[in-house]
């Protein structure tokens, strides 16, 4: 892991791996075949970038989409990395680029997408370049029954076939069915070295709340949240124009987003969320995966997402530069019948929409989980970590009642009533609301009749979306969605089990979001100021701000208020060649003035044990310069002292070597003892 730990320094300026990063660049360096299930913003393509500096030829990057292609490749020729995309979205000038580089020898990650496998051509390209490692981005697109299918990745095991290369598959939302999958597709069945490591983010903040206004309840998450970067989901395209528009006039700078738009419309709100700080896109699902803006701040729902698997890979947009980043999810009586209407109305055979209907439980048992949030999601993952701190309920626990009586109840009116009805006639016999439709059935007379007096309609309105998220009613897709009793409810019916509902969600929510800040208050004007001079030099180079530095980055910045070009190298994500472009101005910032300049060569050094030991060499260098007083000026050129420093094993006869006698005669032995002393 040496190599890989020094360019992980000196290239990408990361003084450490995180958690299960360095296992899988060691497997993948070392031409296993790998499957590698990461969460969002653990460094998924760091463990596919090191390897191709690592290792020969040129490494074949597939991924989704062209908007996460061309910011990665960005942020690699920013780092120095030589790196290019063959996409439909490419210039002919690009194109042309592309090719140069590749027959030169210069390319080291080629990105293209699957579509691009369809053509003759590709193989023949691909052989001819010397292509040493296949990696797969999204892997999980290879699942014909996973919500991102892609058809071409399924040309994907041909190709590693055809070019007798390894190739790591890397994706943050496999399921054990959807890992299965992929084995078989992309590996031909045979185990490739697997690493699991987890699906928790610990810097997303996780919250849900029962939709209660929800238009008002998004501005509220939004203006708490001024200036930062948001995406807001919504579940139809009308609902993106109608919101974004609120936010507008609310005085947030804001834009919709959906499939029905014009293409070009599309690509423009994809470059102004890129290059601008604090813009929010509302958006369908169409927006969303590719993404690779690691400064996104929070994600927001406004309606509940199809899938558990589905919202975790929304939220995930969020915090991906392992800054603090938030969540809010939005989920109502009407999201539960919509979606479970669309599983029971797909043409997905019975056993895929039984399987689709679980996921959805799990969503809908975390929205009305009663205890931390992480703990049920990861849950669901198969993890089983300890209360985290930072999620709404650890935030604020729930306010929890024996809600065994009222499920009763409502499981009786139902009953009684045939199964027949929806939770509005329900809710009208339970109060005892003698309306035409209830007398017209005879439904007034019914033992259940008045019996739930104790709770208001809203309130008994929240038990039925409580009982369908914890899957006890559903509604039925031949009876017009009127609610039906589930397996799961008959124990409660019968009093062989009891049942727990959340009080505060049954009453209205006053109190405003909790707001986590990403600095101290002390800290907080440097990191504006910082951040307005990221985005004066984005704007200057016409890229997306986080290719400068990542949010991450300028808050470490902030914290530790590095005074010299040395320790701003010890920030994470500052590397050589960003410090040579960025350092003096981002320490001007800081120390409210410029340093004074250093040679490339003392540059090369920074943040590393051999720059100070060069400034002590360049220090005993000027006391000997003149020797002892009488002898011919002497020096050493920057270079040849940056050598010296740069020396494993010194001694007067490599020193000799190195500088020539004259010069070892004058500064050897003091050179010698520093070195020593280092």
């Amino acid at each position: 892991m040496g190599r890989a730990q020094q360019l992980l320094s000196e290239v990408f300026g990361f003084d450490a791996f995180r958690p299960g990063q360095a296992e899988i660049v060691d497997a993948v360096t070392a031409g296993h075949n790998v499957l590698a299930i990461m969460p969002t913003g653990g460094g998924k393509s760091l463990c596919f970038q090191l390897p191709a500096l690592c290792r020969e030829g040129v490494t074949v990057v597939i991924s989704p989409l062209i908007a996460l292609m061309r910011d990665q490749v960005r942020a690699l020729r920013e780092a120095g990395v030589e790196a290019g995309a063959l996409t439909s979205g490419n210039t002919q000038e690009e194109i042309d680029e592309v090719f140069a580089a590749l027959e030169q020898g210069r390319l080291r990650l080629l990105y293209m997408a699957p579509e691009r496998l369809a053509s003759g051509g590709t193989l023949r390209m691909l052989q001819r370049i010397g292509t040493g490692l296949i990696a797969v981005d999204e892997a999980h697109c290879v699942s014909q029954w996973g919500h991102d299918f892609r058809p071409d990745y399924l040309r994907i095991g041909e190709l590693r076939r055809a070019l007798n290369v390894p190739l790591a598959a890397f994706t943050a939302t496999a399921d054990a069915e959807t890992r299965d999958e992929i084995v078989r597709r992309l590996f031909d069945g045979e185990q490739p070295q697997t690493f699991l490591h987890g699906f928790d983010r610990p810097n997303i903040h996780l919250a849900f709340a029962a939709k209660d206004s929800p238009r008002r309840q998004i501005l509220d998450f939004a203006d708490a949240r001024r200036g930062q970067s948001g995406i807001v989901y919504c579940g139809t395209r009308a609902k993106t124009e109608t919101l974004a528009g609120a936010l507008r006039e609310a005085g947030h700078s804001a834009c919709h987003y959906h499939g029905g738009m014009d293409a070009e419309d599309r690509r423009n709100v994809e470059t102004r969320f890129q290059r601008e700080d604090g813009l929010i896109v509302v958006a369908t699902i169409a927006f969303g995966m590719g993404i690779d803006k690691p400064d996104i701040r929070w994600v927001a729902h406004a309606d509940l997402p199809k899938s558990i698997e589905a919202y975790y890979q929304e939220i995930g947009r969020a915090g991906r530069d392992g800054a603090p980043a938030e969540t809010l999810t939005l989920y109502g009586a009407d999201d539960i019948r919509l979606r479970r209407a669309q599983i029971d109305e797909s043409l997905a055979p019975p056993e895929r929409r039984d399987a689709d209907h679980a996921r959805l439980n799990a969503l809908l048992g975390l929205a009305e989980a009663l205890r931390c949030r992480r703990q049920t999601l990861l849950g669901y993952f198969g993890e089983d970590p300890a209360p985290c701190g930072y999620c709404d309920l650890c935030d604020k626990p729930a306010d929890v009642f024996d809600g065994t009586e009222a499920v009763r109840k409502a499981l009786s009116a139902m009953l009684r009533t045939g199964e027949y009805f929806g939770a509005g006639h329900l809710i009208d016999i339970l109060i005892g609301n003698k309306t035409d439709k209830v007398s017209a059935r005879g439904h007034d007379r019914l033992p259940t009749f008045g019996v739930g007096k104790e709770f208001s309609r809203a309130q008994w309105q929240a038990i039925f979306r409580q009982m369908m998220g914890f899957d006890l009613v559903r509604p039925d897709p031949d009876r017009h969605s009127a609610l039906r009793m589930t397996e799961p409810a008959r124990p409660i019916l019968r009093d062989e089990a009891r049942i727990e509902l959340r009080r505060d969600t049954i009453t209205k929510a006053t109190a405003r979001p909790v707001v986590h800040a990403l600095v101290s208050d002390e800290n907080a004007p440097l990191l504006s100021a910082l951040k307005a001079k990221r985005r004066a030099l984005a704007e200057e180079a016409r890229v997306p701000a986080y290719v400068i530095f990542t949010d991450r980055t300028l808050i470490e910045m902030a914290e530790s208020r590095p005074m010299t070009l040395d320790a701003m190298a010890a920030v994470n994500g500052v590397g050589a060649k960003k410090l040579e472009r960025y350092g003096a101005a981002f320490l001007k910032i800081i120390a409210g003035e410029a340093p004074a300049p250093e040679h490339p060569a003392r540059m090369k050094l920074a943040g590393r044990a051999e720059g100070a030991i060069y400034d002590r060499l360049l220090e005993v260098q000027a006391e000997l310069a003149r020797g002892d007083g009488t002898g011919k000026m002497m020096s050493c050129s920057a270079s040849l002292l940056a050598k010296v420093a740069a020396m494993r094993s010194p001694d007067m006869n490599a020193l000799s070597d190195l500088l020539g006698d004259r010069r070892a005669e004058r500064f050897g032995p003091a050179f010698l003892d520093i070195l020593e002393n280092a």
